[in-house]
């Protein structure tokens, strides 16, 4: 695998529900094609040229010296470090770059910085070892599989995702699911409710809609179908007492969240280090 060097690393984020990032690997060997939000701004600020480049990942060769740096320069300001924004921590295959994660959480926890992390790979069982403050999540957004073939080609398959995240749970360790982003039922039409119950026993879902695709807006009244659906989500969560974040953008009509949410743009994406 080839390796990069950064002049830094920890950033102070302006993405939606963030705080501090590290994103210690360029690209992402998951290859997702909704398409890719990070690789859309890999491409635009020139860090990648084409998809084939970008589902080659590189890793931060200097990852673990610049966080023994940049830790105490930020530890009093740091409510949790996220991974990632513009990669994936636990990438599926990719051993290395999970141990890499593995170590850099460590390092964090050891300054008792909390963590977070949310994955399209297996989140390794080591985790549970860490930190109980730390929270590790997975993105869920069909339970087909030929639609994971199709739009997530090299990433972890469905099942096995929930049961990494499911064995974290069972050693008490707090989960969450990302539900995002979610398709439109001329994507691929299914049933969200099924959705929900597999992972019914996470303690926080955060659900947002599929963007930069035109078939999205080609289906009937697709904003209140995002309206619905994401009424199910709160519903869903406030039945069985989980925390629940509706990403902006998704729900159109009014709503409040019992998670604290934050604007995004490109330009803060680029500050906060993803780019």
């Amino acid at each position: 695998m080839k390796c990069i060097q950064r002049k830094s690393l920890l950033y102070k984020t302006a993405v939606e529900y963030g705080d501090y990032t590290i994103n210690h690997v360029e690209g992402c060997s998951h290859g997702c094609l909704y398409p890719c939000y990070a690789m859309m701004m890999a491409k635009r600020f020139g860090k990648v040229k084409s998809y084939d480049e970008w589902i080659k990942p590189k890793i931060v060769a200097n990852a673990v010296e610049l966080l023994e740096k940049e830790i105490p320069k930020h530890r009093d300001k740091i409510r949790f470090v996220h991974l990632c924004f513009s990669t994936d921590p636990f990438m599926y295959g990719y051993e290395s770059i999970s141990d890499l994660s593995l170590r850099l959480i460590r390092m964090l926890n050891k300054a008792d910085v909390r963590c977070t992390a949310l994955t399209k790979g297996m989140l390794p069982l080591e985790l549970a070892l860490l930190s109980r403050e730390n929270e590790f999540g997975i993105t869920l957004i069909s339970l087909n599989e030929d639609f994971r073939k199709k739009y997530e080609p090299f990433s972890a398959p469905y099942k096995k995702r929930i049961d990494s995240l499911y064995r974290l749970h069972k050693k008490g360790i707090k989960t969450w699911v990302s539900i995002e982003p979610y398709p439109t039922p001329n994507i691929i039409d299914q049933d969200f409710a099924d959705i929900l119950e597999s992972i019914s026993f996470v303690d926080k879902i955060i659900f947002g809609r599929l963007n930069y695709n035109a078939m999205v807006t080609r289906y009937p009244d697709y904003k209140n179908f995002y309206n619905d659906l994401s009424q199910q989500a709160i519903e869903f969560s406030e039945r069985n007492n989980k925390e629940w974040h509706i990403k902006n953008g998704t729900m159109t009509s009014g709503v409040s969240s019992n998670v604290v949410e934050s604007n995004v743009s490109a330009k803060g994406l680029l500050e906060c280090g993803v780019f």
